[in-house]
């Protein structure tokens, strides 16, 4: 709940990135507040399984927070007026990342419709996934700072973005297999408890 209400002041400073004088200090805060969220990601995950209080809210606002930062970023960093001067991010990238969460929600939503279960099993290509793409907004939000340390960092920004890309495609071809899996291995089920009820009844 707290990655998600910062959210908020993580967007007002982006929108501020390009609307002072000195372009920074809304950047800075930018950059705290996104380290704050990502370290208490990886926090309570790690927190929730040693201490075995892992739960089904969990497990559900852990992913939509990721989803809802990564949207707010991806938007605002794509958009020339809020972008980070010399490293905007292609709108094919955003494309391809914010498809990827559409088509698991729909998916989700399939599932649901046909099974009246709520299925969330985290895969790990989709940790990797959601790793490349917090990575990739760091990176962007550094290159100011980053890019005159290190000349070749801009073509390392872009190889991270398209890299994140390809990841995301990945993800939705796996998240594809194991929900026909499943939605395969629960028709089975149901034929099953069909043909029982069948034969007690006879």
């Amino acid at each position: 709940m707290g990655r998600i209400l910062l959210i908020g002041p993580f967007v007002i400073s982006i929108l501020y990135m390009n609307e002072t004088p000195d372009s920074s200090w809304p950047r800075y805060c930018a950059l705290i507040i996104f380290f704050i969220m990502a370290l208490s990601d990886a926090l309570d995950g790690w927190l929730a399984r040693r201490n075995q209080t892992v739960t089904s809210l969990g497990k559900f606002l852990d992913p939509l927070a990721d989803k809802l930062l990564i949207t707010c970023a991806c938007l605002l960093l794509a958009t020339p007026a809020t972008a980070v001067p010399h490293a905007i991010l292609p709108k094919m990238v955003v494309v391809l990342i914010l498809g990827k969460d559409l088509y698991t929600v729909l998916g989700f939503t399939i599932i649901y419709l046909v099974t009246s279960k709520i299925k969330i099993v985290p895969v790990f290509v989709g940790k990797i996934t959601t790793a490349l793409q917090l990575a990739m907004v760091l990176a962007i939000l550094i290159s100011p700072d980053a890019a005159p340390l290190w000349p070749d960092f801009l073509f390392f920004l872009r190889c991270l973005w398209w890299t994140t890309s390809a990841m995301a495609i990945f993800t939705m071809i796996v998240y594809t297999r194991n929900g026909t899996r499943y939605l395969n291995e629960f028709e089975q089920q149901q034929r099953q408890k069909l043909d029982a009820s069948v034969i007690s009844s006879d």
